[in-house]
């Protein structure tokens, strides 16, 4: 038995979970939120129950040092050694790295040799890494990547029709995101279903404030809606997803606006909070459409013409889908919109959901489809913490 952390770290933020493995039993759960403030926010979960501090929390370092203590304060572990394995979510491996990896110096090198294409999250990963090597200096530590999963694609998925040499000089490619949370869905997918991986054929939704689909062609990423960046793809909270690449400079020029300017309106003001001028949270728009709001109805309306568009797509790349499957918050939750959405693919390709218990179904893993849909629709909670526990705990023992 081994205990192993899940470590996901943001700018601001550090989400972990502490795991038995390999009985993948949770001990604990958690999340820092607000490093670097006077009021930062520490939630940990003790035998069932989130215990909340608000504390200054001046950096990652302090704020995995604070982690650890309360490990041991409430007693989830005797001491810090029994911890021997750290994994940690790291956003952006490039083409460097296809795979989950040990950390060395060489790792942290060329994974820092990265930080161009995710100079958000790169970095913050990297803060978070340094932080637990600093105050578990015995334990081994792994990174995850969310485009590893997504290294599969064939050619034809991630080059861009642009001139070569952007791609050879500069690594200009689609590289696709979430990698993590669409190979954990898809797995579990086959396991429901009683199939092997090998012989599946699966689109899975991961719809969230940031949203994703993947074709998985027996357990294979071969295409993804993100691209370059996280910014590509279907609609999102903010994120405006695709749109004709001239509208930016059309824009930039009618408005004056820097590129820095025009970045952050395609990242943080434009999806279901640019459309809808109400929110960037799905269930706000959802409670506004039941009011009869028509910015609303238009958001939920473009968001899901979105989504059909890609699983239409994928569906056709594939030649034919065994199973859909909904993960993310939105996937997960939202009942009115994966209702909306498999509307919208019936009379195409056969689908057909139980309209009794998606209407009931929030969080959980269950069929939604009928017996006699063409394709099955899967409700899968997503699990990226228990997927890094797993590669993490894998390497270790490799």
């Amino acid at each position: 038995m081994a205990k192993i952390i899940s470590v996901n770290a943001g700018s601001s933020s550090l989400k972990f979970q502490l795991f038995e493995m390999p009985s993948e039993e949770v001990l604990t759960s958690g999340i820092v939120e607000k490093i670097g403030f006077e009021d930062a926010m520490f939630t940990i979960k003790v035998n069932g129950e989130k215990i909340k501090k608000t504390l200054p929390i001046p950096d990652h370092t302090k704020a995995v040092a604070l982690l650890l203590e309360a490990l041991v304060e409430y007693k989830i572990v005797e001491s810090l050694d029994e911890i021997v394995g750290a994994g940690h979510r790291a956003v952006h491996g490039g083409e460097i790295f296809k795979e989950s990896v040990p950390v060395t110096d060489e790792v942290v090198e060329q994974f820092t040799s990265l930080n161009d294409l995710a100079p958000l999250h790169n970095p913050a990963g990297l803060i978070g890494y340094n932080a637990f090597k600093e105050n578990l200096p015995n334990c081994k530590h792994v990174f995850v990547f969310d485009t590893a999963f997504h290294q599969t694609m064939p050619k034809e998925s991630y080059i861009y029709p642009l001139p070569m040499e952007y791609y050879e000089n500069y690594k200009v490619r689609r590289y696709g995101f979430h990698g993590t949370s669409h190979k954990y869905v898809s797995l579990r997918c086959a396991e429901l279903m009683n199939k092997n991986i090998e012989d599946t054929k699966i689109i899975t939704c991961h719809l969230g404030n940031g949203a994703s689909i993947t074709a998985v062609d027996g357990g294979k990423s071969v295409n993804t809606s993100m691209g370059f960046t996280p910014l590509a793809g279907v609609m999102m909270g903010t994120r405006c997803g695709d749109i004709d690449p001239a509208i930016v400079t059309y824009l930039m020029k009618k408005t004056g606006m820097t590129p820095d300017e025009m970045d952050d309106v395609m990242n943080k003001k434009s999806g279901m909070l640019g459309v809808s001028g109400i929110s960037s949270d799905a269930r706000d728009i959802e409670d506004a459409c039941k009011a009869g709001n028509p910015a609303a109805i238009l958001t939920t309306e473009v968001y899901v013409n979105r989504v059909i568009n890609v699983v239409g797509g994928y569906y056709a790349q594939l030649g034919g889908a065994d199973a859909i499957v909904f993960t993310g918050g939105i996937g997960e939750n939202d009942t009115n919109m994966r209702k909306l959405i498999c509307a919208r693919l019936e009379k195409a390709f056969g689908v057909k959901l139980n309209q009794e218990l998606n209407a009931t179904s929030r969080g959980k893993e269950v069929l939604l489809s009928t017996e006699d849909s063409n394709i099955q629709v899967w409700l899968i909670p997503t699990n990226e913490e228990l997927m890094i526990a797993r590669d993490t705990y894998r390497l270790m023992n490799a």
